[in-house]
């Protein structure tokens, strides 16, 4: 049997980046294995579930170009893909743990628990139950059930089988850590749907999960977990706690706090290629030094990986069990670089232009200059300097429409540009690009540029800046040559006149 993965958000709101790391590391297991993985909607908290949260999680991941194989709108041999289809599923393990005396039936009252978790405190007792209906006796249970009375399933936390200790592929060997547990968790609700803990580990049974990757705030229910697989005589699967996420701050990221929404990203004009990449490189950590020489190596933080290469390099083995905080300033680095690589193929190129054109015409509805040709010029003019596709309205806006010079950027270099060698500068080139036919493009426009500075005495940069405030009316931009390439001779000749008038 081949690995198979899931991935089991619940729908209590948007998915956010340390959900969709963990959706990227279950996607890269099952691709480098040759296998397959599940999303599978945790849907069991009613009370929490957020109308349209699982569209959304939907959403983000085919943005991020995570396909899962089986899951809602993707019927498969493990379904149903909602917890909440499979409830008879659940009763029918929670009757098998009643059969065999490693779960009980608990009557008590919300206000008897509390009452009672308050005098067991008070007593200094670590317990958070004091098992009374755990000796009721098997009359007492059928009478009250006959009765209508509501209860939970718990399971005895006194009668566990004796079981392997817990070994996790991030964490490696684990302590016992049973006593941070509640006294005799509960396995079923009174609403007679499960806990997450019983759900989960049927669910990864019946489907036959042989992995599972989850956030490391599930680390502590591990012991519970393996409690249950050795109770009901099933094998576990294999465990990967990955490392919580923080904030910039150093806080926890959550769903309901911070910059942390997928779908932000997406309209934030984010590559996906790049938040994935720096998501992959959030706790993958450095080799282990009591590793051997030849263990495979973690990337550096900021290494370009495309999807294939993640891939390829992923490894349960180099992730670290240290917490990680996400730099933004990663993001933009990883983000510009991942672009650049897109520039450098004509396919790649085209993609960027398209996209491009949708940013031009919301920023600058009126500009006319929205060919994916000219786009393309622009995008490659402008290259090293785009973060986002959404700057280049910003970055290029001289591009798309004529300089504005009463800007207070174009007034204030103007006024440290005396006026009769500026409209000297502009008029030698005016008059030698309407003198003679030049070949149109860069590397030519440079050499022009050059022998007209030539002539004068005036430094590169301050020759420069002149041509710049003439064509842009902005400080900084790609080069002259470039700017007048991408403009194209009649533009170029309008904005020099348009600049000595």
């Amino acid at each position: 049997m081949g690995t198979l993965l899931r991935f089991a958000p619940s729908p209590t709101g948007a998915l956010h980046l340390g959900g969709l790391r963990t959706a990227l590391y279950n996607y890269l297991y099952a691709r480098k294995t040759a296998g397959k993985w599940i999303l599978r909607i945790e849907d069991t908290d009613r009370a929490r579930t957020v109308p349209g949260a699982v569209e959304g999680i939907q959403t983000a991941l085919e943005w991020a170009g995570l396909q899962y194989d089986y899951g809602p709108g993707k019927p498969g041999p493990h379904g149903p893909y909602f917890q909440s289809e499979r409830l008879d599923l659940y009763h029918s393990y929670a009757d098998r743990l009643l059969d065999s005396g490693h779960a009980y039936r608990c009557f008590c009252s919300a206000d008897k628990l509390a009452a009672t978790r308050e005098r067991l405190a008070r007593t200094g007792s670590n317990s958070t139950y004091d098992k009374a209906c755990l000796h009721l006796t098997e009359e007492e249970v059928a009478r009250k059930v006959r009765a209508g009375e509501k209860f939970i399933v718990r399971l005895n936390d006194g009668r566990l089988p004796v079981r392997p200790p817990g070994y996790d592929l991030v964490f490696k060997s684990l302590k016992d850590a049973h006593a941070s547990l509640p006294t005799d968790p509960v396995l079923l609700k009174s609403d007679s749907f499960p806990t997450y803990h019983l759900a989960s580990i049927v669910d990864d049974h019946e489907m036959g999960i042989t992995h599972v990757v989850r956030g490391e705030e599930w680390l502590p229910s591990l012991p519970l977990h393996l409690d249950l697989y050795a109770c009901l005589n099933l094998p576990p699967p294999q465990f990967a706690h990955l490392p919580i996420l923080l904030n910039p701050d150093g806080t926890k990221m959550s769903k309901r706090k911070g910059d942390v929404h997928v779908l932000d990203y997406k309209k934030r004009g984010w590559e996906p290629s790049a938040v994935l990449n720096w998501l992959a490189l959030a706790g993958w950590g450095v080799q282990d030094a009591s590793t051997s020489s030849s263990h495979k190596q973690a990337p550096d933080s900021t290494t370009l990986m495309s999807m294939d290469e993640m891939i390829r390099n992923f490894d349960f083995s180099v992730l670290t069990h240290r917490r990680s905080v996400l730099d933004p300033a990663k993001l933009e680095y990883i983000n510009k670089h991942h672009l650049m690589r897109l520039m450098a193929t004509p396919h790649g190129l085209r993609t960027l232009a398209e996209r491009t054109r949708l940013h031009v015409r919301e920023a600058r509805p009126e500009s006319p200059h929205t060919e994916l040709p000219y786009l393309e010029k622009v995008i490659s003019a402008l290259q090293g300097r785009i973060t986002k596709l959404s700057d280049v309205p910003s970055l290029g806006s001289f591009f798309f429409v004529d300089p504005d010079y009463s800007s207070p950027e174009a007034l204030k270099m103007r006024q440290s540009l005396p006026s009769q060698i500026y409209n000297t500068v502009v008029a030698g080139l005016a008059s030698r690009l309407c003198s003679a036919e030049i070949p149109w493009d860069a590397a030519r426009l440079s050499g022009l540029l050059h022998d007209e500075q030539a002539k004068t005495s005036m430094k590169q940069k301050e020759y420069m800046t002149i041509l710049r405030h003439a064509l842009t009316g902005m400080k900084t931009g790609p080069s002259v040559a470039d700017i007048l390439d991408v403009l194209g001779p009649e533009r170029s000749l309008r904005r020099l006149q348009a600049a000595m008038s």
